[in-house]
């Protein structure tokens, strides 16, 4: 009976479990190294790690990836929040039933809720953003890649992940139909 209640292992109960355990995780994280930020740096410091390849930084980012739609902050607040639900409700779609397919949606929502928080609360109304890679070429100034988070990584991961299932799941039938073409070995 009380596994019944809990949900055997491999059941929906387990996955959806599984599935919030990782993207609390990954909520806490984002949102602990985002108020290191505020304690440590002023908007628009920033601290080299190492000179000429990595440094901390505290941007405000009212855009999406690579601050497209910037200025749109309560726009994308919406969208994010439309999109965790449809998430949640299509999530047999993304492999939920499998650990891998927990994994990718655990980073997708822990991120997304990390970033959504830094949009809606009143003291912010920006996505945090304090990693910075980035080179100095000789002609001077910096060439990098933008800066992000942790949530942000999560849900680029989370992303890789789905499309690397997606493809995985397509394979099989495609490797069946390459060795029905070959026919038997002998």
């Amino acid at each position: 009976m009380a596994s019944t209640v809990m949900g055997p292992r491999g059941s929906p109960g387990h996955s959806a479990r599984r599935i919030l355990a990782l993207a609390v995780s990954v909520y806490l994280l984002d949102q602990v190294t985002k108020l290191l930020v505020l304690r440590f740096l002023g908007l628009q410091q920033e601290h080299d790690v190492i000179p000429g390849f990595f440094k901390f930084v505290h941007w405000g980012n009212t855009g999406a990836a690579w601050s497209l739609f910037r200025h749109n902050n309560h726009v994308l607040a919406l969208i994010s929040a439309v999109a965790m639900v449809a998430l949640w409700i299509f999530r047999r779609h993304f492999e939920a039933d499998r650990p891998v397919g927990q994994v990718a949606l655990g980073l997708l929502f822990g991120g997304i809720a990390g970033n959504l928080t830094d949009r809606v609360l009143p003291a912010r109304q920006h996505v945090i953003d304090f990693l910075r890679f980035y080179l100095v070429p000789r002609e001077g100034g910096e060439m990098g890649f933008p800066a992000f988070n942790v949530a942000d990584t999560a849900i680029c991961i989370g992303v890789g992940l789905i499309l690397l299932l997606s493809w995985q799941a397509d394979l099989p039938s495609a490797s069946r139909t390459g060795s029905e073409r070959l026919g038997p070995r002998g």
